[in-house]
């Protein structure tokens, strides 16, 4: 592992323990030649996965823009980093228990709806008027009639 700070190889793990959410391991570094300490978060994959994206072209599969997606949706909402975090390893782990080595936007696109809409269904219609590309504010209103949002609660 390369240090931060001066690039050097020569680094030691000085602390190892699993993340707070358990799905990655924390290891403290130390740089041997600078002195520089730094944490990093190892995590195991199952196998790389391509993104077929609508224009055609590959790319590897990165796990942190789905979660910067996710938490911009879901900004200013009551849901913790540990709820986002477990959604994200959910996503992840569906798509390598796939099977498949390559997916496409559209999918892993539904698979972070279908995971928002149980968590938070304001985050959930954020995140589809990206996705969808609403043009209107009648694209909001048609989509939350057709997406089953109700939850059976009706005031009428």
């Amino acid at each position: 592992m390369k240090c931060p700070f001066c690039t050097a190889e020569n680094t030691a793990v000085k602390d190892s323990r699993p993340a707070e959410d358990n799905t990655a391991v924390r290891r403290r570094r130390a740089c041997e030649v600078c002195g520089g300490r730094f944490t990093t978060f190892e995590r195991v994959q199952l196998r790389e996965i391509i993104v077929v994206k609508r224009d055609g072209k590959r790319a590897l599969f990165d796990r942190d823009k789905v979660a910067k997606s996710v938490t911009i949706a879901l900004r200013k909402r009551a849901v913790g980093d540990e709820s986002v975090e477990r959604l994200v390893s959910g996503i992840v782990r569906k798509l390598e228990s796939s099977g498949e080595t390559e997916v496409t936007s559209a999918e892993i696109g539904d698979l972070v709806m279908e995971s928002l809409k149980t968590v938070d269904p304001v985050g959930y219609v954020r995140y589809a008027s990206v996705y969808k590309d609403f043009k209107d504010p009648s694209d909001f209103a048609r989509f939350i009639e057709t997406s089953a949002l109700d939850d059976g609660n009706d005031e009428e």
